[in-house]
């Protein structure tokens, strides 16, 4: 009883939000001129006016680690309110469809939103989408739109699927984000990642204002991207020895000499033949994202990809304050059922603040709640 009383409570905020918002486009807060979407199975965070000038991003959480359905929001909101990009949030929810639930690999609802979509922002893990669903994805990638891929996109899709009969769940990191999963370089959870810019690179325009990356999420280890094949790094992962941000390097030639690619550029072929381009990155942990500078890194890409001037220097605030909860997986079988958490508990002016993992590390560098 008591869930499904917070559960008619959060209906209840939706549509009311939902009314703010429209009221607050017809007075010209709003530049997107879609439909609001009557729709609670996905969050809605309309554009204000920006540069993004309305076009829509798809914003796919979905993984079991990394608390993709913390990061998908605010970068929704950064992307929204501060550069007018229209962004769509969708989640994975549990068998039944009645409350978030990150475990449930087939649970993602809303992929028919990408038909409409100019970028599609992915941060899946191990994702199993069923025939309908995969072909919403093809045909976006048909279409040549481009992608933006995080962590664990990588190795975002699983199961015996393919996308338009070309590309296999499992090989879409490999021919779409350009890496499929190969495999921890730095110690989980013990050695952190600083972003270090490649050489030659300096002045891409991703990389506009971008400097200090650093985030506790481990270095991927990368190993098929190939520049004769078109494929640009940008960025390369230097394995720390603590999780500190002011942490020394590694001082291992094995970990850092060379470092691993950690984000980069790739064309990609879609189902038909179609060229795209992704950029992708392997950082991606919610804690990863208390870095300034990662954000900007992910608002200079959507600009970039979109055709849009990046800004001189991306304004990152948060839009509503941003407490991560720290990477690991959850075993626990009733907690997302405990949690109840719906997409309105993401929305503006919500700031959920979970526990972290069991065994998680000591991390005192999030901002207070």
């Amino acid at each position: 009883m008591y869930i499904q009383n917070k559960r008619n409570i959060k209906r209840q905020f939706t549509i009311t939000m939902m009314t703010l918002l429209l009221a607050s486009c017809f007075s010209g807060g709003c530049v997107s001129m879609a439909p609001t979407l009557n729709d609670d199975t996905v969050l809605e965070i309309r554009a204000a006016k920006g540069a993004g000038n309305g076009k829509t991003i798809v914003l796919i959480s979905g993984d079991e680690e990394y608390r993709s359905e913390e990061s998908m929001p605010m970068l929704a909101k950064i992307l929204a309110k501060r550069h007018g990009f229209r962004c769509i949030v969708l989640f994975s929810w549990d068998k039944d469809g009645t409350y978030i639930d990150a475990n449930n690999q087939s649970g993602v609802k809303g992929w028919h939103y990408l038909d409409d979509a100019d970028l599609m922002l992915l941060g899946t893990r191990f994702r199993i989408p069923t025939t309908t669903d995969g072909a919403h994805v093809t045909k976006f990638l048909d279409e040549g739109k481009p992608v933006i891929g995080i962590r664990t996109s990588t190795h975002g899709f699983n199961g015996d699927g393919t996308f338009g009969g070309k590309v296999t769940y499992k090989e879409f990191g490999t021919q779409i984000i350009g890496e499929k999963w190969a495999g921890h370089h730095g110690k989980h959870k013990k050695q952190g990642c600083r972003g270090v810019i490649e050489a030659g690179q300096g002045n891409h325009a991703i990389l506009r204002s971008v400097s200090d990356i650093f985030g506790p999420s481990d270095v991927y280890g990368v190993q098929r991207l190939k520049a004769e094949s078109g494929d640009v790094v940008l960025l390369r992962g230097q394995v720390t020895k603590t999780l500190d941000p002011s942490s020394d390097a590694f001082n291992d030639k094995k970990k850092n000499d060379p470092m691993q690619p950690m984000a980069w550029l790739h064309p990609y072929t879609s189902p038909a033949g179609t060229k795209g381009m992704t950029f992708a990155t392997t950082m991606g942990a919610s804690v990863d994202f208390v870095s300034d500078d990662l954000r900007r890194l992910i608002v200079n890409a959507a600009y970039h990809l979109t055709g849009l001037d990046v800004p001189p220097k991306a304004d990152v605030k948060y839009v509503d304050p941003f407490y991560p909860s720290f990477y690991g997986f959850i075993r626990d079988d009733t907690y997302w059922q405990r949690q109840d958490m719906q997409p309105v508990d993401y929305g503006l002016g919500k700031t959920p603040s979970m526990v972290d993992p069991p065994k998680s590390p000591a991390w005192p560098f999030r901002a207070e709640k």
